[in-house]
């Protein structure tokens, strides 16, 4: 599970996926078994073993109060992630949303709105599922028609609306673009253009983006290349 406070990433995985390699990337390590959680060691890239659904509470309670600037991201290592991120999203009303990437030959379609680059999604209706609700926003966002192929991965990203917390999960699939003859950029929802663009070219502009949505891009990259294998 990842979830994005002010577009900063927080983790929670289970102890034994972390490999060698990923551990060599934090800039600290605390093991909660032996230090008590305060502010303070939110700093820089920091991964947290031994996390419980208590530590895990204090933990967001501390970066929703105020979130370190020195902060820039955060993995708990649990033994009981079930059980942590239940305990997680207990704390929110939970609202569901879904997007995509859609792909025309060697290209992905990118939007640009409120001055950042973003993918196409949008919150499901009443009695909708995942994959419909991502088909209808891209049309209804970009008019472009577009046939779900994979997963890619689930996002999770907080705000608060009139006093309540809210976590927004956002489900992620690859599509591939059906016609897009009348693709308009949605003015109501205040995008200003579409483009299309290789994953090279992608770069660039992905530099002005969310770090979710980079996360969203990479999680892709990851699952194609390990399809070309």
């Amino acid at each position: 599970m990842i979830i994005f406070f002010d577009d900063r990433p927080f983790r929670i995985v289970r102890t034994n996926e972390l490999t060698a390699a990923e551990t060599s990337d934090f800039d600290h390590i605390v093991d909660l078994r032996l230090e008590k959680l305060q502010k303070s060691m939110f700093t820089g890239h920091v991964l947290f073993l031994n996390a419980t659904s208590t530590t895990a509470i204090q933990a967001i309670n501390l970066l929703e109060k105020e979130l370190p600037k020195e902060m820039l991201s955060v993995t708990l290592a649990t033994r009981e992630k079930a059980d942590v991120e239940e305990k997680v999203k207990s704390l929110y009303k939970v609202i569901k949303a879904a997007g995509g990437v859609v792909v025309k030959g060697d290209k992905w379609l990118f939007m640009f709105r409120r001055k950042k680059w973003d993918l196409p999604k949008g919150k499901l209706d009443k009695g909708e599922n995942s994959k419909k609700a991502a088909v209808r926003e891209i049309e209804e966002e970009t008019g472009v028609k577009a046939l779900v192929r994979d997963k890619i991965c689930t996002t999770w990203h907080t705000y608060t609306m009139n006093n309540n917390r809210i976590l927004k999960r956002t489900k992620w699939y690859l599509f591939d673009c059906l016609d897009d003859s009348a693709m308009q950029p949605q003015a109501e929802e205040q995008i200003e253009k579409l483009e299309w663009y290789t994953p090279s070219e992608a770069k660039s502009i992905l530099i002005n983006s969310f770090s979710s949505i980079r996360y969203v891009v990479d999680s892709l990259k990851k699952i194609q290349n390990f399809k070309e294998q």
